[in-house]
């Protein structure tokens, strides 16, 4: 009996042993690391965007003076293509918008109402900016346009004239990244456009006209693709 009894604790003491020994050497169960998709700002896109512009100076033959009376709101249009390298935070681009414009400046002096407009503007630049993952701090600056025109008027007569200027642009801003596609953006451009030639008619051969201007825009832009690079 007593024999029994030995071989029973025996063979509690190597079970209970070889249990410990398994619970040791099986190890946690860990789910593997997630990998969050780094956002990457690389293709082409299109989007919508509208804002507030003021004439900064204007140049009437020949003579500059400051005025910011030539004001109003403007909507449109961009088209663009940015690229950047996988792991790197430089973001290069190129980018042309067009907009219907309403900054104009009216006024009624001696019976004669005169009314100058910048009826469109628009630009094509170069963008370069730094990726801080979906927030995209840049700068730019290319070629400008607009289609202005300025008439006069004393209800009888009237006299209009209209010409497309060519300039500059330079500005920058902030775009964010808040979907994998979408974006929302704010920019300030500063745009200075040449003289052209208004009312030749007018002895002894009409007047020369150049305007520079501020502009404050916010928009939105889908991105079509791009690589993702992906990140743990």
């Amino acid at each position: 009996m007593k024999t029994k009894i030995v071989a029973l604790a025996l063979l509690a003491s190597i079970s209970g042993a070889a249990a410990a020994d398994l619970s040791r050497a099986a190890p946690a169960y860990s789910k593997a690391p997630v990998m969050a998709p780094a956002y990457n700002w690389t293709g082409f896109y299109v989007g919508a965007m509208g804002g507030y512009g003021w004439s900064e100076s204007v140049t009437i033959a020949g003579l500059t003076g400051a005025t910011n009376e030539i004001k109003g709101g403007f909507a449109g249009g961009t088209v663009g293509y940015n690229w950047q390298a996988p792991g790197s935070q430089f973001v290069f681009g190129l980018e042309g918008d067009a907009a219907w414009s309403d900054i104009n400046f009216r006024a009624t002096a001696l019976g004669i109402t005169f009314e100058e407009k910048i009826q469109a503007i628009g630009s094509i630049t170069g963008r370069l900016g730094w990726a801080a993952d979906a927030a995209l701090f840049y700068v730019k600056g290319g070629y400008a346009f607009a289609e202005n025109k300025m008439s006069f008027s004393n209800g009888l007569l009237s006299l209009s004239d209209s010409h497309f200027h060519s300039g500059w642009t330079v500005g920058g801003g902030l775009e964010y990244g808040f979907t994998p596609n979408w974006s929302a953006k704010g920019e300030y451009m500063y745009a200075s456009f040449g003289n052209q030639n208004y009312l030749a008619v007018v002895p002894p051969a009409g007047f020369d006209f150049g305007v520079d201007i501020h502009t404050v825009k916010f928009g939105i832009n889908y991105r079509f693709g791009g690589p993702v690079v992906a990140r743990y």
